[in-house]
């Protein structure tokens, strides 16, 4: 079939094609022309003491030594309390029948959940209560839960 029986679609896509196949020979000589030299030295970038990146190398008469067990990786931590493992709080919800509740403890304000089973004793709601906290399933437990008296 002759060029001179292509139908006008056909005529487009082989002059699109052929528009992008020269924009991307221009752009790939272009590139080639803007060439700059690709040595290490032009790759390298430097950190300085407030963490800005530069092209500067540090000055070596500023440097510091420092120790490396100095250097803590994790979270730092805090000052070592002696925390009180029995707390003190209010019985604000108790459902004896399914056998749960929450006390509220008066340092923290958290609500703690406390199961029947837990207990050392029969609570009811607005009891003053002491009792222990330990980490369950779901969040902190109420555990050897007693009435103050």
């Amino acid at each position: 079939m002759g060029r001179s029986q292509e139908s006008f679609n056909k005529k487009e896509v082989r002059n699109k094609k052929e528009k992008k196949r020269k924009d991307k020979e221009k752009k790939r000589q272009a590139r080639k022309d803007n060439t700059r030299s690709n040595s290490l030295d032009d790759m390298i970038a430097y950190v300085d003491e407030h963490g800005n990146i530069t092209d500067t190398p540090p000055d070596p008469d500023q440097k510091e030594e420092i120790n490396a067990e100095d250097i803590q990786v994790s979270v730092p931590r805090g000052p070592l309390e002696e925390i009180d493992p029995i707390r003190k709080g209010t019985v604000t919800y108790f459902n004896s029948s399914k056998g749960f509740g929450f006390i509220t403890d008066q340092e923290t304000r958290e609500s703690v959940f406390v199961h029947v089973n837990n207990t050392l004793e029969e609570i009811r709601e607005g009891n003053l209560v002491s009792f222990e906290v330990e980490k369950g399933q779901k969040g902190p437990v109420a555990v050897k839960v007693q009435v103050v008296r």
